[in-house]
């Protein structure tokens, strides 16, 4: 007695499967990605090609060319050995610093604005005694306490620090206040039937709703940090961004003092890129929350 054994069709290999004849799936991939960063970046191309050309022809030793400026960034910054990620001495002495400055600045001022911010936000009593306070300290303009600064920390680390926290935690305190105070009631109300403790109606319901608008606050504090910390560093610092430009302006070298710039530029956006991605991870419930919606 014989039998017959059936054989099945072989299902059509998918796109990058090596069964399927090798289709560069993966490949097409990194060519879309390249095409979408050379999509974004064009214009800056286009800016540096002009900024190029008007210096040369105008040839103001203020107003360098990039070329130069990128020349004179490498032999000052970045020409070290790549055991320190081809950083020379001097950009380690005071970018380091300067960024560590800005970081924990802005994690001080996250802490407490949003720790205040959410006790002025639940507490009425809190917020009337306090908020006449909290708007006047908030038009003063942080530069214009910096005497006040070096007279009570000297100069130093902490007067930057002080500076920083300072001109930075409004945003983070403001947009905290207002999102706590926007929780739904009825969110509240249900936890309170379920026999949710306090604490526990703070991280599970408090937090998460007034978490978009903390994320909206630390954002803005996040570039405002950047600013204050080369403020801050112009004044009686030894190191930082803002002492390298202070001291290149001096010595009458602006290739030095754009090339500054340019490094101020490039970290507000890798900042600004590093925090967007954390706020999408965290913040990912809201996005999924908004497409069932739509």
């Amino acid at each position: 007695m014989s039998t017959s054994t059936a054989t099945r069709p072989a299902a059509p290999a998918e796109d990058g499967d090596p069964a399927g004849g090798g289709s560069p799936g993966g490949a097409a991939r990194v060519g879309r990605a390249v095409l979408a960063v050379l999509s974004r970046s064009w214009l800056v191309v286009l800016v540096l090609v002009a900024w190029e050309a008007v210096t040369v022809a105008v040839d103001d030793h203020f107003f360098p060319p990039p070329s130069q400026i990128a020349v004179r960034m490498y032999e000052l910054w970045f020409s070290g050995p790549a055991s320190s990620a081809f950083l020379t001495q001097e950009a380690l002495d005071h970018f380091v610093p300067g960024i560590g400055r800005l970081l924990l600045g802005w994690a001080l001022a996250a802490v407490v604005g949003v720790v205040l911010g959410v006790a002025l936000g639940r507490s009425e009593l809190l917020h009337d005694l306090l908020d006449p306070l909290l708007q006047f300290f908030r038009a003063i303009p942080p530069p214009a306490l910096l005497p006040v600064f070096l007279i009570l920390f000297s100069i130093g680390p902490r007067m930057q620090l002080a500076t920083i926290v300072f001109g930075i935690i409004w945003p983070i305190l403001l947009n905290t206040m207002d999102g706590a105070r926007s929780v739904d009631r009825l969110h509240l109300d249900t936890a309170r039937v379920f026999g949710l403790s306090a604490p526990r109606r703070l991280v599970r319901i408090i937090l998460p709703s007034a978490a978009p608008k903390i994320f909206a606050g630390l954002r803005i504090s996040l570039a405002m940090a950047l600013i204050l910390m080369v403020i801050s560093e112009l004044v009686g610092a030894t190191n930082g961004i803002g002492y390298l430009m202070q001291t290149a302006q001096f010595g009458f070298d602006y290739q030095a003092v754009w090339g500054a710039v340019i490094v101020l530029g490039v970290l507000g956006n890798v900042l600004n890129l590093l925090f967007t991605l954390v706020e999408r991870q965290v913040l990912g419930w809201q996005h999924g929350a908004r497409q069932l919606n739509s």
